[in-house]
């Protein structure tokens, strides 16, 4: 098959690596451009431009797709089909169309739960038990297209929005190049989406990370896993901004934010309901510590009280 690869970020590295690998044609890959980032500003190139140059193909990268000029060069690909991963940027009608098959996206959740920006996040703050991946016939509204291929993965209660997302990328590599394989072969069955279930994972917000000690002990936990490694959630303890990175729920009762026990094994702070043994965390401007590290370097007692903006 003949592809044109459109994707930005880590998640569709894993994909890009996978379709060559299985000796597919990519003719071309669109990416986001490069950014400033660092203290210096320099221009940082995607996960998937790097994967792209080093594999000597070539890289475009459009501010937009939807003058015509645009459009008739993604035509001039003569993809039999496009494989969208996580690329950024709204495709219009005519660049859907462009390729014999048209455009193939995969998203990080078994549609129709979770449309939008941040599926992985959502489904771990929401408590799901499992997601998965969707490699759905693309069309013009948001995650709306038919679905051709689905496969769950478990969330496992220590999964954070990292490890999880890893698992996601491993199964989509799979998974897409199973697409290609059968698509070559006639067209996939599609089973359109049912609006019964449809959620949205609204984008990240970093407010979104300050903790509420007010809330159960389980609650936090996930908000916790899903903002780790980004944003990190978000708490002040002895006046001092720290991020939490990993914690154990556990049974046990105090007023909202206090600390209950200090040891080796964690800082133990009370909940709405429940409390929680904080064993990795990071103040600002330092590094993500086990608690021993922490402790040897920070004073931190029983009766001290974690909470406030971050």
């Amino acid at each position: 098959m003949r592809v044109v690869f459109m994707g930005t970020p880590d998640f569709a590295v894993p994909l890009l690596e996978k379709i060559v690998a299985d000796g597919h044609e990519v003719a071309a890959v669109y990416t986001r451009a490069p950014s400033p980032a660092g203290r210096g500003m320099e221009l940082r190139l995607s996960p998937v431009h790097r994967l792209a140059e080093k594999l000597s193909i070539p890289v475009f990268t459009p501010k937009s797709l939807k003058s015509a000029e645009e459009i008739a060069a993604f035509a001039a690909h003569r993809a039999d089909v496009g494989v969208v991963v996580a690329y950024g940027l709204i495709l219009p009608q005519a660049v859907l169309d462009a390729p014999r098959f048209g455009c193939l996206n995969l998203h990080g959740s078994l549609l129709p739960r979770w449309r939008g920006a941040a599926p992985i996040q959502r489904a771990i703050l929401a408590g799901d038990a499992e997601t998965g991946v969707s490699i759905m016939q693309m069309e013009a509204g948001l995650d709306t297209g038919p679905v051709l291929l689905a496969e769950a993965v478990a969330i496992a209660t220590a999964d954070t929005a990292g490890s999880l997302h890893d698992k996601l990328a491993t199964v989509g590599g799979r998974l897409i190049v199973v697409a290609l394989d059968k698509l070559a072969k006639g067209p996939l069955a599609a089973t359109p989406q049912l609006e019964a279930g449809v959620t949205y994972a609204a984008k990240i917000d970093k407010a979104e990370a300050t903790i509420d000690w007010a809330r159960p002990a389980a609650e936090i936990d996930r908000q916790i896993r899903a903002f780790n490694p980004f944003p990190g959630a978000a708490t002040r303890l002895g006046g001092a901004a720290v991020k939490l990175w990993r914690a154990i729920p556990d049974t046990g009762s105090g007023a909202p934010g206090t600390v209950l026990a200090v040891g080796r094994d964690g800082i133990v702070v009370a909940c709405g309901v429940g409390v929680l043994r904080l064993v990795e965390v990071q103040k600002a401007g330092g590094k993500r510590l086990g608690i021993e590290q922490f402790l040897a370097g920070n004073r931190v007692a029983v009766g001290d009280r974690l909470g406030g903006e971050a």
